[in-house]
């Protein structure tokens, strides 16, 4: 056996081990769903967690199993349409999050050429800011100055941003 399968080999089964596959527990491919009781209701939820990751990406409901009083199994289809579910909420919150973050508008300057300024927001803890930067239509920055991280940019306030020769807004 060559260095490249042993290597290969207990790769494989170190990721063997974080595998399970239980009728409330189920583990892969670094999602764990997870069914808990439902805390407002007699019935059931699931939660489904990225791997390293504290907080559920997706709390649900689940389904009563036959029984009415247990939830129904966990089982590969279930955790596969769940996986596809979660991953998809989560590339939407992530999207919404930089659309919150990064803005920008189109203005023309002074010559008639388009200047796009942009507002990317820092949500830092302690300090938080924004980077307001003006581009030409090469994509070379015109001018950066940082601002307040509620600092409302429009159409408007670009212009005049632009028409005050990018000096810091007040």
């Amino acid at each position: 056996m060559s260095d490249f399968d042993a290597t290969a080999s207990a790769d494989d089964s170190s990721s063997d081990l974080d595998v399970i596959n239980e009728a409330r527990l189920w583990r892969e491919d670094g999602w764990t769903a997870r069914i808990i009781k439902n805390d407002d209701d007699d019935g059931w939820a699931v939660e489904m967690t990225r791997e390293g990751e504290r907080e559920p990406t997706l709390i649900g409901p689940w389904t009563m199993g036959r029984d009415k009083k247990n939830p129904k199994p966990l089982d590969k289809s279930a955790f596969n349409t769940l996986v596809k579910t979660a991953s998809e909420f989560r590339r939407r919150s992530e999207q919404q999050l930089h659309a919150q973050l990064h803005k920008h508008v189109t203005v023309d300057g002074d010559d008639g050429a388009s200047i796009k300024v942009t507002l990317d927001i820092v949500p830092d803890e302690d300090f938080p800011y924004a980077d307001l930067t003006a581009w030409d239509e090469m994509g070379e920055v015109l001018a950066k100055v940082q601002v307040a991280p509620n600092y409302k940019l429009s159409a408007d306030s670009a212009e005049r941003w632009v028409a005050s020769s990018y000096r810091k807004p007040g």
